[in-house]
């Protein structure tokens, strides 16, 4: 039940920021189901990849270059899902930041922690 409740309040959060953002588009909240999943896959498949194959770049900034990683997610599944689009990687960078704490505090507002 908690991961159905954190699935439509990431949901939630993906249409905030589109609402907010102006270069990220969501066209319906079905679309935005499905590209929370996309994102949360992309998350946890690819983004350790990316964390290998960059951290002395990762290193050297100090841990700031995970917001351009988040950001190269965040565009790559817009790019890859019709319906829900990220035009520029300054958007999927600000977007990715934007959903991860919406949806940190709707899921710490909404969903009861044992």
């Amino acid at each position: 039940m908690k991961l159905l409740l954190a699935w439509i309040l990431n949901a939630l959060a993906l249409l905030g920021v589109a609402y907010y953002v102006p270069d990220i588009h969501v066209s319906n909240f079905l679309i935005a189901l499905i590209a929370a999943v996309v994102i949360g896959l992309a998350n946890m498949l690819i983004k350790p990849i990316f964390l290998i194959l960059t951290l002395p770049v990762t290193i050297l900034t100090l841990g700031l270059f995970i917001f351009v990683i988040n950001g190269i997610l965040f565009w790559g599944v817009g790019h890859f899902l019709q319906g829900f689009e990220v035009l520029t990687l300054k958007a999927g960078i600000i977007g990715a930041f934007a959903y991860s704490i919406s949806s940190w505090l709707l899921s710490a507002i909404f969903i009861e922690k044992d």
